[in-house]
């Protein structure tokens, strides 16, 4: 099976789930079965939601863009390792939190 489109609630298509599940629709996909010539639409729900809080040892993965010489200066000295082949810094979540830079973290970890 194959997604082909997903949607976020508010848009069109999403709306009449919306309705039904109010704030915990987080999407509306439509996959396809090519080899039983179906289409499928299925719907992601929250179904709990509880505190949770990152590990600060964790190691994350920031962004720095060129130029920003200053702002590498102190990601270097909090610890912070460049990792040329992704060309992102990689540092603890504490000191990304303690430097303020939760806004740069990428990959999955942006929900911090």
């Amino acid at each position: 099976m194959r997604t082909r489109l997903t949607l976020w609630p508010g848009q069109k298509g999403t709306r009449r789930l919306q309705n039904k599940y109010g704030e915990r629709l987080v999407c509306v996909r439509y996959r396809y079965d090519a080899v039983r010539r179906r289409r499928y639409k299925t719907v992601e729900l929250i179904e709990e939601e509880t505190v949770w809080l990152p590990d600060p040892a964790e190691v994350v993965q920031i962004r720095v863009e060129w130029g920003e010489v200053e702002l590498a200066r102190q990601v270097k000295q909090a610890g912070g390792v460049w990792k040329s082949e992704a060309k992102v810094w990689e540092l603890p979540l504490a000191e990304v939190m303690a430097l303020g830079l939760e806004s740069r973290v990428v990959g999955d970890e942006k929900s911090i």
